[in-house]
């Protein structure tokens, strides 16, 4: 039996309730690591996952969290440490879409996306900097997105925000380097999710067709750089984005 990547460790995974999250928290798990997740709405849906994690006999613990609330993620690390005793990993997944093209595009949306997606990585990071620089050791793992490299027709807000997470990312991965916290963006493309089951199927098709690897991602590809980042095998990798994106960009 291989060790586990990420025997021992303890990561929280921010918005873990569905999609590429939720595959996070999973192969985080399933890699020895103790889970701590958060979700927005769902508390059936957090308890489920809670179940669905425990059984890869790590510690699994899931918060009912607003990220994009400064107070909510002081709360919520201090939670964790004192549930877990440690905290070594942070993923910070929590998004939304609001799309729009800039002439329709209200203030409440832009807003709205800046807060939950942009706001809630740095509310979240302040937070556990504290813990990470006790151990001089941790890991930032921050979610953005193709778009946030290339922008999108109609996604201004989104493409602002996710653009924001790699400046962000890359600051704070030269403040804290010298403390051995490592900082990195994982950007992904196209990936099939329960968002995108509402797509027509032909234009999903026309989309595969676009990307050199000829098919849309899926949240375990996704996962699966997550886990190595957050691992050692990681341990000179920092300030950087990688594109899980088949070749898109």
């Amino acid at each position: 039996m291989s060790m586990k990547l990420l025997e021992g460790k303890t990561a929280l995974i921010t918005g873990a309730s569905k999609g590429i999250g939720r595959k996070i928290a999973e192969k985080f798990a399933e890699n020895g690591a103790n889970v701590a997740f958060t979700y927005l709405s769902s508390v059936e849906k957090g308890q489920e996952l809670e179940e669905e994690l425990s059984k890869f006999g790590t510690q699994i613990k899931g918060y009912r969290s607003d990220a994009s609330k400064y107070d909510e993620a002081e709360k919520l690390i201090t939670a964790i440490v004192d549930d877990f005793g440690a905290l070594d990993i942070v993923v910070n997944n929590a998004g939304i879409t609001k799309d729009q093209l800039l002439i329709k595009l209200t203030e409440e949306s832009w807003d709205e996306v800046i807060n939950v997606n942009l706001k809630s990585v740095f509310n979240v990071s302040k937070a556990a900097i504290k813990p990470f620089m006790a151990k001089k050791k941790g890991v930032f793992i921050n979610m953005s997105s193709v778009v946030g490299i290339q922008g999108n027709a109609g996604q201004s807000n989104y493409a602002a925000s996710k653009a924001g997470i790699i400046g962000f990312t890359k600051s704070i991965a030269k403040e804290w380097g010298s403390r051995n916290i490592r900082a990195n963006v994982v950007a992904p493309g196209f990936i099939i999710t329960e968002m995108t089951g509402a797509l027509n199927p032909e234009k999903i098709k026309k989309w595969e067709e676009a990307i050199p690897l000829k098919r849309a991602g899926t949240t375990e590809d996704v996962a699966n750089v997550c886990v190595w980042l957050a691992s050692d095998l990681a341990a000179y990798v920092t300030g950087t984005v990688i594109p899980v994106d088949g070749g898109m960009l």
